[in-house]
């Protein structure tokens, strides 16, 4: 049976090049699927494509030319067994194109397809596949079978997809049949998946609680900037002694504004003391006061208040650990902020354009 012969048993347009089936001997072998019909194929590709059927070829080798060869590839649907065989004669062309020609068919075969890939050893074609399950055909009600597939088929991109699917999803997962299955008969998978549920809601809980730390550590760290602005340049209402305060506000006038106001508040409170029962507009000043003086490096030319006492006094008394570990995250917070805000060259700006149009 000749090229032509492989050619008509193309499913949905996806077939071998016609350019490339011209010249293809004729077919020396029979694939007999599970429902007992047949495909025709030729030895060497198949054998060049998968070692294990390199190796049920050797086995059915009946004469010394290797006519009238007959192989079995059972337990998958025919259709299923013709798109894996057509993979195989389409091995060399393994790019965009190919995905797309092979999209259609992955999408409706690809569970089978992946089993088949698997078992006989064909690796391009198990990691393409995959690939395109676990973009395309996982869901909330087929994640508990994806699992079972991926741990049978030994594919771990498959694995961790359905087990993100059944974390985002898991309260119609519950309601789906797989569920109820995997709890009668698999407990251990089922406390996996409980499991690894468990921990990510741990890791979002904790990412929350890092990222608002993160966010008030960057606005302590502009609340410096803002308060050795207003102190050595002056903004809108406040300013040092020896200049008038700007006319126009400041890039960073919301902040600026909220400090001006704690420091006209503080000029004119009668209970400026620090004491438990003192006034808490005065004692968060005052917090920021010796915040900043715990990050200055000259307090001796320094013109904000305080910041040599402050300095001084934290000399002579032993600071705590939380007071320090606070100064360090504001430090870091004020340094990430200024490498955000540094003006990019033009050059390096037409680089990133370039990488990322070629991802």
């Amino acid at each position: 049976m000749g090229a032509s012969s492989v050619e008509q048993y193309g499913v949905g347009g996806f077939r071998p090049q016609a350019a490339e089936s011209r010249f293809l001997p004729p077919a020396d072998v029979k694939i007999v699927t599970s429902d007992g019909r047949s495909i025709p194929a030729h030895s060497s590709v198949l054998a060049s494509a998968s070692p294990v059927l390199e190796r049920m070829l050797d086995r059915s080798r009946k004469g010394g030319d290797g006519a009238g060869r007959v192989i079995h590839i059972l337990g998958a649907p025919h259709d299923a067994v013709l798109v894996f065989v057509q993979c195989l004669y389409s091995s060399r062309r393994r790019g965009e194109s190919w995905r797309r020609e092979a999209a259609e068919e992955v999408a409706r075969q690809g569970v089978a397809l992946l089993a088949l890939a698997h078992a006989y050893r064909v690796r391009w074609l198990k990691q393409q596949i995959e690939a395109a399950v676990a973009a395309r055909w996982v869901s909330a009600a087929t994640a508990v079978d994806g699992l079972k597939l991926a741990r049978l088929c030994d594919a771990p991109r498959l694995f961790q997809r359905c087990l993100a699917v059944a974390t985002k999803d898991f309260a119609t997962l519950q309601q789906t049949e797989g569920w109820r299955f995997l709890q009668k008969h698999d407990p251990a998978m089922e406390l996996e998946i409980l499991q690894f549920v468990h921990e990510s809601a741990r890791r979002r809980k904790r990412w929350r609680r890092e990222r608002t730390h993160q966010e008030m550590y960057m606005q302590l760290a502009e609340a410096m900037d803002s308060l050795q602005h207003i102190c050595t340049e002056g903004c809108t209402d406040v300013g040092p002694r020896c200049s008038a305060p700007a006319s126009n506000p400041c890039t960073s006038f919301s902040t600026c504004e909220g400090l001006q106001l704690l420091l006209r508040h503080a000029a004119a409170c009668g209970d400026r003391k620090v004491t438990p029962k003192g006034c808490n507009h005065c004692k968060r000043l005052w917090q920021l006061f010796r915040l900043h003086s715990s990050l200055c490096e000259d307090s001796v030319s320094c013109r904000l208040p305080l910041c040599r006492q402050f300095k001084k006094k934290m000399e002579e008394e032993k600071e705590d650990k939380t007071w320090r570990r606070l100064v360090e995250k504001v430090a870091t917070a004020r340094v990430m902020a200024t490498l955000a805000n540094r003006k990019v060259p033009q050059l390096v700006q037409k680089s990133w354009v370039r990488y990322r149009g070629r991802r």
